[in-house]
């Protein structure tokens, strides 16, 4: 979701359950407001995401020159790249979506729900520290963003920290105790504890 044996063991477990948290609409930022429906990766990215078809189209080549022209003419634009980021971000092309939202935050830096996808970017690019770091600052503005700390969790399970992930996600449960898009973090959570129980 590098790391040791048992790591590897849950991050098989959470896999599904992250796939299909990723895509959940979490509120809603400008960020985020001309987002299309697309295919995501395996961290939840940005919010207003609708849940993808089982086989996400590839990247529309077209769509990507038309967005990339765009912003080599406003170098000030700030919007489109963010949506260069989240194109490439849907289609796993982790690396150069990060580039964009790095542009993006470097052009308007107040940009949470960028910052985290930014994160779940790098992590996904085999960067979970760099990614916890993103986390974090998102965290240190805003302590109950939810996609922050859900994600912060998973990049802790890719840098070994078992049990401070459960902290983490056990701490997101009982701020948002009833929020059905977290149901199924619980039974991951057992998981991960059994994992963690059981002798290597």
């Amino acid at each position: 979701m590098k790391r040791e044996p048992m790591v590897f063991a849950v991050g098989g477990m959470l896999f599904g359950f992250v796939l299909g948290y990723m895509v959940a609409n979490l509120g809603s930022g400008p960020a985020d407001s001309a987002r299309p429906a697309a295919a995501a990766p395996s961290l939840a990215g940005s919010a207003d995401r609708a849940r993808p078809p089982a086989s996400p189209p590839g990247l529309d080549p077209n769509e990507f020159k038309a967005l990339e022209s765009l912003a080599s003419r406003e170098k000030g634009n700030v919007q489109v790249r963010v949506e260069l980021g989240n194109l490439l971000m849907d289609n796993s092309r982790f690396e150069e979506a990060a580039r964009f939202y790095r542009e993006a935050l470097a052009l308007k830096p107040d940009q949470p729900d960028v910052r985290v996808d930014l994160g779940a970017c790098l992590v996904n690019a085999g960067k979970a520290g760099e990614g916890l770091l993103e986390f974090e600052k998102t965290l240190q503005k805003d302590p109950t963003h939810k996609k922050a700390l859900f994600n912060k969790g998973i990049a802790l399970m890719e840098t070994g920290r078992t049990q401070e992930a459960v902290a983490v996600w056990e701490g997101l449960l009982k701020r948002f105790p009833d929020d059905p898009q977290l149901q199924g973090l619980r039974k991951q959570i057992e998981q991960v504890r059994g994992a963690a129980r059981r002798p290597s």
